[in-house]
């Protein structure tokens, strides 16, 4: 499938073939750390969004001069990129205080990393009508700031626009998401990852015209049948799809997720009635939670439990990058709850850069062997 082939070849590395045709026509390019980054205001600065990532990092010995082993390693891997300059095609870089790694990244960045245009937009862990307030007047912020540097005018139509387009690239995902949950899913769970991934490393309107020719040919596909057991993944940042392809590899196969290089980035709609701007910053205040938002646990584990029903999966494995503490006190509070559901589950921990191959497939294959009753 030449449209899933395209998905792969852009996900697998970070200046792809759109980014290259995007800086030839002379567009600017800003890049992006969360899901809760407003990517319509971005788009309808007729600006490329960009979410940062740590694919082609091998190693960090450079980051490592200012962030400590006890930091994040996708965390370390990212600044090891815009230290060696593989971030240079960027134009700017908007920021999110989505934990206290990231923020150091953001320290770092702003001093070592020479982008023209760096703007902070903080977004509060609690979900209230003042929180609301705050992030809004972050957001209108974060419009200003995009218009004043660049010389552009970010209209309502321009914005209403980005939310039709964003809009469509979610519907489409969720359309992949509904052929996952067949008892033959057409597409693998590494596949799906790099579809993801690929979203917000191109041009919106070039992946919805792709991702919608390549689901006609998933419609029709025979599906995969060859699986011992129906899994779900979930867990803290996951952008490239080595650990799934070794579950994969195993018997499992990955129908669904929580993962926001998933369905936590595109899971809920931006509202086209009333005000664009105030309509895209309740969708991404509002949307599915990440373990950031310390007080909306019951939301996150009605949020995986329905997806896991959903997509009736035989097993949850969980999955964080060593010294995450979000996803750590998520992860093993929402795998006790499951349990008790007699839905199994199976909790990982790694590195970014996964190297320990042999310890995934021991635990791995135990867990599957305990699902089919071995």
């Amino acid at each position: 499938m030449e449209g899933l082939n395209n998905f792969i070849e852009v996900s697998s590395t970070l200046r792809n073939s759109y980014v290259d045709d995007w800086k030839k026509q002379g567009k600017k390019i800003i890049g992006y750390t969360c899901t809760y980054a407003p990517e319509e205001i971005i788009h309808a600065a007729g600006i490329l969004p960009y979410r940062i990532r740590g694919v082609t990092c091998t190693g960090t010995s450079n980051a490592d001069i200012y962030m400590g082993r006890f930091n994040c390693s996708f965390c370390r891997a990212v600044l090891e990129l815009g230290i060696t300059g593989a971030y240079d095609f960027l134009d700017g870089f908007c920021y999110l205080n989505g934990c206290d790694h990231i923020r150091r990244v953001y320290d770092n960045w702003v001093k070592i990393v020479k982008i023209p245009f760096h703007h902070f937009l903080p977004v509060p862990h609690v979900l209230t009508e003042d929180g609301f307030r705050f992030y809004m007047e972050q957001v209108e912020g974060f419009k200003k700031h995009v218009e004043t540097h660049f010389g552009v005018k970010i209209t309502d139509e321009k914005l209403r626009e980005s939310i039709r387009v964003y809009n469509e690239s979610r519907e489409l995902l969720e359309k992949l998401y509904d052929l996952r949950a067949r008892e033959n899913p057409p597409i693998t769970g590494a596949q799906s990852l790099s579809i993801v991934a690929a979203s917000s490393a191109m041009p919106r309107e070039d992946f919805n015209t792709i991702l919608t020719s390549l689901l006609k040919e998933l419609e029709n596909s025979e599906g995969i049948r060859n699986y011992d057991a129906r899994l779900m993944i979930v867990g803290s940042e996951l952008d490239q799809p080595s650990l799934i392809e070794i579950i994969e590899g195993l018997g499992g196969l990955v129908v669904t997720d929580s993962l926001c290089f998933g369905t936590r980035q595109f899971k809920g709609l931006v509202s086209g009635e009333g005000d664009p701007l105030e309509a895209i910053a309740k969708r991404y205040y509002y949307h599915n939670p990440c373990p950031r938002m310390l007080r909306e646990y019951p939301k996150k584990l009605g949020f995986v439990r329905e997806l896991a029903v959903k997509a009736r999966v035989d097993g949850v494995i969980f999955e964080k990058i060593a010294f995450c503490d979000p996803h750590g006190v998520d992860n093993v509070m929402i795998s006790k709850e499951l349990e008790e559901q007699d839905i199994p589950t199976l909790i990982l921990e790694r590195d970014y850069l996964i190297s320990d191959v042999g310890r995934f497939k021991t635990r791995v294959q135990a867990f599957l062997e305990r699902i089919m009753g071995g």
